[in-house]
C-alpha cells in the first residue's frame, strides 16, 4: 500500500506535465494557424469542408444549391470545396474568388451585426456577382431581413468581415 501512495504523487505530477505539454502544443498550433491560415475564420466543418459540401459554382450556373461529390473535391487555402460536375470544378479552378461565398460562408444578415451564425446552404442570394448565404429555420429566415435594406446590410457586413477576417 505504501508503494501506491508513493507512486500516486508521481503519477499525478507526470499527468499534469503531460496535460501542460499538450495544452502548450495546441496553443502553439492554434496561434500558428490563426496567423497564417485565413481559413480559420471561415464557416467549415471539422474536415474543413466549405458550404456543407455544396458546389460553390452551381449557385451561379444553376441558380440553386447543389451537393458536390467527394470525388470532385479540391483544396484552396486549406479549405475543401466539392463540385457536382467536373465542369464546375474547372470553372472554380480558373476563378476561385468569383465563386467563394461572402463572409467566409457565415450568415450575411448576422455578419451585418458582427456575428458568425450558421447558414442553410440552400438559402442564398447572388447580388453583383457575390454569393450571400443566410440562416433559415422554421421560425426565422435571415434573407427576409437582408433584402429590406440590402445596401446598408452589405456595407455593415463588409466592415465587420474585414475586422473578423483580419483584412
Amino acid at each position: 500500500m505504501s508503494k501506491n501512495i508513493a507512486l500516486r504523487p508521481l503519477f499525478q505530477k507526470s499527468a499534469w506535465v503531460g496535460l501542460l505539454a499538450v495544452a502548450l502544443l495546441n496553443a502553439t498550433d492554434t496561434k500558428a494557424a490563426g496567423s497564417t491560415d485565413a481559413a480559420s475564420q471561415y464557416n467549415l466543418d471539422k474536415s474543413r469542408l466549405a458550404l456543407a459540401g455544396h458546389d460553390p459554382v452551381a449557385y451561379f450556373t444553376l441558380g440553386k444549391a447543389s451537393k458536390g461529390r467527394r470525388d470532385l473535391a479540391l483544396q484552396r487555402n486549406g479549405i475543401t470545396y466539392q463540385f457536382a460536375t467536373a465542369e464546375d470544378q474547372a470553372l472554380f479552378e480558373k476563378e476561385p474568388a468569383k465563386y467563394m461565398p461572402a463572409y467566409g460562408g457565415w450568415c450575411a444578415t448576422a455578419m451585418a451585426k458582427g456575428e458568425k451564425v450558421e447558414v442553410d446552404p440552400a438559402n442564398f442570394k447572388i447580388t453583383q456577382g457575390r454569393l450571400f448565404l443566410f440562416f433559415k429555420a422554421f421560425y426565422d429566415n435571415a434573407l427576409k431581413d437582408w433584402v429590406k435594406d440590402e445596401p446598408a446590410q452589405t456595407a455593415k457586413a463588409d466592415a465587420h468581415w474585414k475586422r473578423i477576417a483580419g483584412e
